[in-house]
């Protein structure tokens, strides 16, 4: 890449950081870092590279579509999990990657999981090209999540969800932690950011704060039937 091309991405990161992402409540200083030194636009193809720093929801094209969450949006989720350098993450439905890069530098171990072969396949060789050796890339279903990883002590879910979480939240450790965009909070007025903590068998949760996501068809509601 041209040195002044990627002159241009690391002042419209540093952009990204200070103009959507503080503003949004984000404090967390080694994460605020770590969303400056990951270079967003190489987890896009080509077509989006240049909005790669926009405060839109980006679409990655492929057999399974996958919506990207807001930069700002995602850096809340990723703070909210309360990581520890030592934590084993899960990171659901991140597409090529960015998410699980971001969370790379900030913990032990991360597993990728995509449900599209394609997208799992980019986000290897994007781990691969970043010399990423603590991410490692799971192809299955995203409501399954991917047990020969686990126990975790944080489940990131990169999207909404309405149903469905049983069997990531059996994955976590005691004390572990996942963050998700659930739409039966609308209820609420909106749809929530919604952490829910493991403590021995038990599972609590709690509404974090608004937020937007598209829904992911494998936590979809089950259809209704009509007579």
């Amino acid at each position: 890449m041209p040195e002044a091309h990627s002159a241009a991405f690391a002042a419209q990161r540093r952009n990204m950081v200070d103009c959507q992402v503080r503003p949004y409540d984000v404090t967390d200083q080694i994460l605020l870092e770590r969303l400056e030194h990951v270079p967003r636009e190489i987890f896009l193809p080509v077509q989006l590279k240049a909005v790669a720093y926009s405060d839109a929801v980006l679409t990655v094209p492929g057999a399974t579509p996958r919506k990207l969450l807001a930069p700002m949006v995602l850096a809340r989720m990723i703070q909210s999990l309360e990581l520890k350098s030592t934590d084993n993450v899960l990171d659901v439905a991140g597409g090529q990657g960015y998410s699980a890069a971001v969370l790379a530098g900030l913990v032990a171990k991360v597993t990728a999981l995509e449900s599209d072969a394609a997208l799992s396949g980019s986000a290897r060789a994007n781990f691969a090209a970043g010399g990423l050796a603590n991410v490692e890339v799971a192809t299955g279903s995203l409501s399954a999540g991917c047990v020969a990883n686990g126990p975790y002590n944080a489940i990131l879910v990169n999207g909404a969800v309405a149903t469905g979480l049983d069997a990531l939240l059996s994955q976590l450790a005691d004390g572990g932690r996942l963050v998700c965009i659930d739409i039966a909070s609308r209820a609420f007025g909106s749809s929530q950011a919604v952490r829910y903590d493991k403590s021995g068998d038990d599972i609590g949760s709690r509404r974090l704060f608004p937020a937007s996501a598209a829904l992911l068809a494998e936590f979809a509601p089950a259809p209704e039937f009509a007579f």
